[in-house]
């Protein structure tokens, strides 16, 4: 069995934060810009089953792990659920705008399917696969502050918050999916997650692509606009795809584990920025 290095010091803290509850939220809520709001809007389509998803996969695994993974695993499964609650009450939002997102929601469904009648080890990888793809983009996200630059202050805070929880508890489903393989071969494990992750990423930037050209659709970019758009969005500036592609690729390589790279400070940096955002004013002059 391949050694876990998640860090014996961390504790893994839901927070149980609200966001953006009575507070208006413009039509391109991220600085005016329709394809930076596109992307954080289908990706926050995704969550509410995603996340259920990854609770069912990672709770199906829970007996018999040690005790320091099994208080993990409790509070990755606490923190799943408030985010479900706030990117639901964020996704009224974006259907407030006028936005419909009966095909992204088809999408997602379509997606699950695949699931189906299949064994709980190929859930769970599909999870540990789709939870390091969390945890690259809340790592840039919070890195690089010029992805959530001029974005409203209440739906900003809340993906500062998401990214913060995301990078906390990145190592639960790994170290689930490694005890959950303890009796494996190394060869076996790594062909299996290899192979989960190529197809994951596939369909991750699919679905994202396809979730972001029917909201700009609906915002009347279209064609080569629209697809150029995305593409340099992506690759380009902020380029949030060609940032992880260093953090991919550490994913294949001998050893890997998500706390390889510790960058817990980055939740402390998370942390102040989005308080203004959940303090009470009186709390943040006192």
């Amino acid at each position: 069995m391949a050694k876990a290095t998640t860090p014996a010091d961390l504790t893994i803290v839901p927070r149980d934060l609200r966001f953006g509850r009575g507070a208006k939220m413009r039509r391109w809520w991220l600085n005016d810009d329709p394809f930076a709001t596109a992307f954080y809007n289908s990706l926050s389509v995704t969550f509410p089953k995603g996340e259920g998803f990854f609770i069912d996969s990672v709770r199906a695994f829970r007996e018999g792990t040690p005790p320091q993974l099994h208080a993990e695993i409790q509070a990755f499964i606490k923190q799943e659920v408030i985010h479900t609650r706030e990117h639901v009450a964020f996704n009224r939002h974006v259907t407030d705008q006028g936005y419909d997102v009966t095909l992204l929601d088809r999408h997602i469904d379509e997606a699950l399917a695949l699931t189906k009648g299949r064994p709980a080890i190929a859930s769970l990888a599909a999870t540990m696969a789709l939870e390091h793809f969390t945890a690259m983009l809340a790592h840039e996200l919070i890195a690089d502050p010029r992805h959530l630059a001029g974005g409203d202050e209440q739906a900003a805070a809340l993906w500062r918050w998401h990214a913060a929880e995301e990078i906390e508890h990145k190592g639960v489903a790994y170290d689930t999916w490694l005890h959950a393989t303890r009796d494996w071969s190394r060869w076996k494990r790594w062909k299996i997650k290899a192979l989960v992750m190529i197809g994951t990423t596939i369909k991750f930037f699919a679905g994202r692509y396809k979730g972001m050209l029917e909201l700009l659709r609906q915002d009347g970019i279209t064609g080569a606009k629209a697809h150029l758009g995305i593409i340099w969005y992506a690759l380009g500036r902020p380029g949030m795809a060609r940032k992880i592609l260093g953090a991919w690729i550490a994913f294949f390589l001998p050893g890997f584990h998500p706390w390889n790279h510790d960058d817990r400070k980055l939740i402390a940096r998370a942390e102040s920025d989005y308080a203004a955002a959940v303090l009470p004013r009186a709390a943040l002059a006192a």
